[in-house]
């Protein structure tokens, strides 16, 4: 088994989509073990939550640390990301609602 690099690592730790299945594929039995093996890693999606919540907490908090001081593109550097982590975390709480609360078909 082959150790994974520091990309895949940095992946794995920001972005979620690794864990699940595409239950669009295969046949009805394959489509519903992919369903239920998506269902029991979603125990996992609020721990991407708070990862992404704190990155967009710390980015704003830089970015109004460094506002008064900082030339515009710095202040930029520090609020997009912050920005960015609203859209991430909207979509993140969907799938684990979804996963979660939804009966299954």
């Amino acid at each position: 088994m082959q150790t994974p690099t520091l990309a895949q690592l940095l992946y794995r730790y920001w972005f979620y989509g690794w864990l699940f299945h595409d239950v669009n594929r295969g046949n009805l039995f394959e489509r519903a073990a992919a369903r239920r093996h998506n269902q029991a890693r979603s125990v996992w999606l609020p721990t991407y939550l708070r990862r992404w919540t704190l990155l967009g907490l710390l980015s704003f908090v830089l970015g109004w640390t460094v506002e008064p001081h900082a030339p515009t593109v710095l202040v930029l550097l520090c609020f997009v990301p912050c920005v960015l982590t609203v859209p991430v975390n909207a979509i993140t709480l969907a799938a684990w609602i979804g996963l979660r609360v939804m009966p299954e078909r």
